[in-house]
């Protein structure tokens, strides 16, 4: 068991950081959001995704990609408008945003986008392989976490350096701008076969 989490572990991160938009989506989330409630609605949505992933294995890797654009394409505009919207009047450090507010809007981001994605088919492969689901669920959601942990530390950072040197109005425009260009990169995958 120990090697099919060490296993799922280290497959499921490299696939996760190379090249991956969750990165800088949960980067310009930290740089508007308390990490704390951000992690929780992120740790709760990988463990849908990652618990998708292993409860149909083999069946995920044939998901039609339309439905996938469609849900992409839906969670993306809902996270960008929330996004525009709340900072229009932008707090300092976030402290103007429930904890269950960050949660949610968080936790959309990573539920509704890419879904069929490197990290999902790389869990849904060593499921079907180790057939041990708890263990290669844990380790999965392990990997996403620590990668969203280094995304949010680094979002963190930016967000007190951007708050010090950068007008908010512009933070707003860049932070939006890069969530629906983002979107709009995952959903172009989605259609294309990109996975």
């Amino acid at each position: 068991m120990l090697g099919a989490f060490c296993a799922t572990y280290l497959a499921v991160l490299v696939a996760e950081i190379v090249g991956d938009k969750f990165l800088y989506t949960t980067g310009i989330l930290a740089s508007r959001y308390r990490a704390t409630p951000m992690m929780i609605g992120i740790g709760v949505a990988f463990m849908a995704k990652m618990g998708v992933a292993v409860a149909i294995a083999d069946a995920i890797t044939s998901l039609p990609r339309v439905p996938i654009a469609i849900v992409t394409t839906a969670g993306i505009i809902w996270v960008g408008t929330r996004f525009w919207h709340d900072s229009k009047s932008p707090p300092r450090t976030g402290e103007a945003h429930s904890n269950s507010k960050i949660a949610v809007i968080s936790g959309a981001s990573v539920l509704f986008s890419e879904w069929a994605d490197l990290g999902q088919l790389t869990t849904a492969t060593l499921a079907s392989e180790f057939r041990s689901p708890i263990t290669v669920w844990c380790g999965a959601v392990a990997a996403m976490m620590t990668k969203a942990a280094l995304a949010a530390t680094i979002g963190v950072r930016l967000r007190a350096s951007a708050h010090q040197h950068i007008p908010a109005a512009i933070v707003r425009y860049v932070g939006a701008g890069l969530l629906f260009l983002l979107g709009a990169w995952s959903v172009s995958e989605a259609l294309l076969g990109s996975r």
